[in-house]
């Protein structure tokens, strides 16, 4: 009789025992749930903030450099005015004007290599803009022989909608105006590139 029970005993021992499992289980289960959705939710916060700060900083990087762009330009279109550029920035100048009169993706490409290209850029109707920049004294004439390298691949390497040879120079010799005309090449004296600066008169795309 006594055996029987000890078993019973143990046996009700094992069921409480379950019973107090499964209530705690139903106790702590929700709360370990709502402590995991809670860190889940920092968690996806600090990412949010994290993006958050990234894009921020590109924002300042982007405004950053449209200021050091502007202030470059209005340096240098003042020195074009007063005619004391270097070569090198000539061809800044001519990318400032197309920037300040609605271009796009403007780039200064002269250099070794840049196959008779300076400045390219899309004009604000979608036109591609090729321009030679000849940084000459005065007294000198552009000749046949600048327009016509330049005429080799400003429309069949560089893909110009339109090209252009700009010029601190006052005068292009008569073989380089014929020349122009047959290769579809416009030719922008001293005297037209003031006019474009002082915005009195055309762009070359115009």
């Amino acid at each position: 009789m006594g055996r029987r029970r000890g078993r019973r005993g143990r046996g009700s021992d094992a069921a409480a025992l379950m019973f107090m499992a499964a209530v705690a289980a139903l106790v702590v289960a929700p709360k370990v749930a709502d402590i995991a959705e809670r860190q889940a939710v920092v968690l996806a916060s600090a990412g949010m903030c994290a993006l958050a700060a990234v894009a921020v900083a590109a924002v300042l990087v982007v405004r950053h450099r449209r200021r050091v762009r502007a202030r470059d330009d209005a340096r240098v279109l003042v020195a074009l005015r007063q005619n004391s550029l270097s070569p090198s920035e000539f061809e800044e100048a001519l990318a400032a004007l197309c920037r300040r009169d609605g271009c796009s993706d403007v780039r200064v490409v002269g250099g070794s290599g840049d196959l008779g290209a300076d400045v390219i850029a899309c004009a604000p109707d979608g036109r591609r803009i090729v321009l030679q920049a000849k940084r000459y004294r005065n007294g000198r004439s552009v000749g046949s022989q600048d327009v016509q390298r330049f005429g080799g691949t400003a429309h069949t390497i560089h893909g110009a909608d339109v090209a252009a040879v700009v010029t601190t120079a006052h005068t292009f010799t008569p073989q380089a105006r014929a020349y122009a005309a047959k290769a579809r090449i416009l030719l922008v004296p001293a005297r037209e590139l003031a006019a474009w600066e002082s915005q009195t008169g055309p762009a070359p795309w115009d």
